[in-house]
């Protein structure tokens, strides 16, 4: 068996050059999954250059997971993925289409589903944290995200799938009759799935391409609405590769939304609007206060649609001054008459020695409660 001297290289560098190799063009349209954002749109479809890195391990591992997934779709369902969409102004790549079967049966056998739909359905794979799973199973896709899908289904209905290399005889069906729209999200923690079906609404994509055309209409990315609170309130703004041009370099110790306060009269207003929120959320927070008391001592377990689950309520750690004093002895140290247990502990650390600690049982950490949407067997 050979000794490795050497940590193994990490493949995350490697990743991250992949990732940075993808196509991204500089943009004359709009794509579908820019429209999370009106100003990040408008920096785009502008030629801005990106003013912010960042992490990108998540969104990889969610790149991956997504492109195993669609495999996986074509390969045993023999839905279409991965295709190109687009008009005058915008353009898209649709993760699946599943194609209704008057529509398959004019595409040769080989493009055929397995199991073709009902109605021509357009789908796109979310992945998410557990952080994000009971917002998922409770409100489902975001306003932006069924923004996006509308669009790709629009673009489908209206152009058919664009003639380019690779998807010809696609092109050829022409405008294809999408009935459904689905989303499918992905826990890229821990494997659940959750789908999520609508009919195609036409009043819906309609708005969706009014949202497009204000963008393009815009002369600089500036006048342009942020849609989100901002760096620190959004994650959406966490990890936005325009946050320092959209929000600016802020003063230590600033918040970034400290910028949108520019004279005494929208410091007025703001505090006018904090006091209306807060007259607003206290008898809400009354309310919920009654109710977590209620609950109190009631068994974890399934309610209804919900689960309730405890943390905490665990004894506490605390300095063990006998078992210092013990360690001290063992060492030859003089224990003092009256042990002070805050220099004792600095001389072991000191020393190297692990302080030893004991549970305090009748000292407990605060209990919480935790409610998620039960899933469905």
């Amino acid at each position: 068996m050979t000794i490795m001297a050497e940590r193994p290289v990490s493949l995350w560098p490697a990743a991250h050059k992949a990732d940075a190799r993808r196509p991204r063009s500089l943009q004359t349209k709009i794509g579908a999954s820019d429209t999370v954002c009106a100003r990040r749109a408008g920096y785009l479809l502008h030629g801005r250059t990106p003013t912010d890195g960042g992490e990108k391990r998540k969104a990889i591992l969610g790149t991956w997971l997504h492109a195993g997934i669609l495999a996986a779709a074509r390969e045993e369902f023999g839905w279409i993925i991965e295709r190109r969409v687009e008009d005058e102004t915008i353009r898209g790549h649709i993760d699946a289409v599943q194609l209704d079967g008057d529509t398959a049966a004019r595409l040769p056998r080989r493009l055929r589903p397995s199991l073709p739909a009902e109605e021509t359905t357009v789908e796109d794979v979310k992945t998410k944290s557990t952080y994000q799973w009971d917002s998922v199973l409770r409100y489902g896709a975001s306003d932006a995200e069924i923004r996006q899908v509308l669009l790709y289904a629009d673009l489908l209905r209206s152009e058919g799938f664009a003639d380019v290399e690779g998807q010809r005889q696609l092109a050829r069906l022409g405008p294809v009759n999408v009935g459904r729209i689905r989303f499918r999200f992905i826990n890229r923690d821990n494997g659940d799935d959750h789908v999520q079906e609508m009919a195609f609404n036409a009043e819906r994509a309609s708005g969706a391409r009014w949202w497009v055309q204000q963008v393009r209409a815009a002369a600089t990315p500036e006048e342009l609405p942020r849609t989100f609170e901002g760096p620190g309130l959004s994650a959406i703004c966490d990890h936005c590769p325009f946050k320092t041009a959209c929000w600016g370099s802020v003063a230590a110790g600033r918040r970034p939304q400290s910028i949108l306060i520019h004279d005494d009269a929208d410091r007025a207003a703001a505090l006018e609007e904090y006091v209306e929120v807060t007259a607003e959320m206290k008898p809400l927070k009354e309310r919920l206060k009654f109710l977590r008391a209620k609950l109190d001592g009631s068994d974890a377990g399934v309610y209804g649609d919900n689960v309730l689950t405890w943390s905490g309520g665990n004894p506490t750690k605390v300095d063990d001054v006998d078992a210092m004093a013990a360690l001290y002895r063992r060492a030859g140290l003089e224990v003092p008459m009256a042990p002070d247990a805050s220099a004792m502990r600095a001389q072991l650390k000191a020393a190297g020695i692990p302080v030893p600690v004991r549970l305090d049982h009748d000292r407990r950490t605060s209990v919480s409660i935790n409610v998620s949407l039960r899933k469905n067997p």
